[in-house]
């Protein structure tokens, strides 16, 4: 199997693919290679990879919080792996403590929730805006809309109104900080809440990425690995980032992108070349 993260990795800078990791992806899956796309990215974001993924069509995403069918119509989730409300409050409560200024975004299986001073992003309106313990309280989920207000500066209504039920399962909680530095941010919050939740980052920014207690990356692609019969010695992982290591350690053989983060870059078996230089494919090719 081949592992692959992509923003970072597989993709270029410009978010595509190139033609020649696209002929490369298939004439790995043509040569009976599997391959995984295990991403940060929420199943939203995957359609410029959608049709590059054969036969399985499955993809990891929200850092092993999710598995997507890729072909399906939608896109459809068909493994969730939650962060426990519980956990996500008590993070919330714990970061704001410890580092005052950090606003905080919701990922549920349906989408987006912002409070509303987190970092806007046109790209990905948020289905709702209000303050996270609001985001994060019981009953909040399925049926979860915009309510009355207007979010400064952007004509984005805020406040949440929820419908019944708790159908949404909460995937990653993020964490953004003005501030601080992207590491230091990661250090702290899994020194003042790491009993809670898993911490990760893949962002330039300081930007936490927070999933349930053991969910990761390489969690969830070992238990693909496991239905499929394949053992850890038969992956050749790649990855770019802090949020990749767990993966790139699990594989039996990994790969640093020469872009990657320092950390990545001294922990993985093997270095090829950055992602703008089609990395992944020039490795693909030694196999096929």
């Amino acid at each position: 199997m081949i592992a692959t993260d992509l923003d970072g990795t597989l993709l270029r800078n410009d978010k595509t693919v190139s033609p020649r990791t696209i002929a490369a992806l298939a004439a790995a899956e043509d040569a009976g290679i599997e391959v995984f796309f295990v991403t940060g990215r929420p199943a939203r974001w995957m359609g410029v990879v959608s049709e590059h993924v054969h036969g399985h069509g499955l993809a990891i995403c929200a850092n092993g919080a999710a598995v997507v069918d890729l072909h399906a119509e939608g896109r459809r989730i068909v493994r969730v792996r939650e962060l426990a409300r519980a956990d996500a409050l008590a993070v919330v409560h714990a970061l704001r403590e410890a580092a005052p200024g950090v606003t905080f975004a919701v990922e549920r299986t349906e989408g987006i929730h912002y409070e509303p001073d987190y970092p806007f992003f046109p790209h990905d309106p948020g289905t709702s805006y209000a303050p996270a313990d609001e985001l994060l309280a019981e009953g909040a989920g399925a049926g979860t809309r915009p309510g009355p207000g207007t979010r400064p500066g952007t004509g984005t209504e805020t406040g949440a109104a929820t419908g019944p039920g708790d159908a949404d399962p909460v995937l990653k909680l993020l964490a953004h900080h003005p501030g601080m530095d992207p590491d230091d941010f990661l250090a702290l919050g899994r020194k003042t809440a790491g009993p809670h939740a898993e911490f990760t980052r893949s962002s330039p920014s300081a930007l936490l990425e927070i999933s349930g207690r053991g969910v990761s990356k390489a969690s969830t692609l070992a238990l693909a690995c496991a239905e499929r019969g394949i053992a850890p010695e038969e992956v050749v992982a790649f990855g770019d980032m802090p949020n990749d290591l767990e993966m790139l350690a699990w594989a039996g053989t990994s790969y640093a992108m020469a872009n990657g983060h320092p950390d990545v870059r001294v922990s993985t078996t093997h270095t090829t070349s950055s992602n703008e230089e089609d990395g992944v494919a020039t490795v693909i090719e030694t196999y096929v």
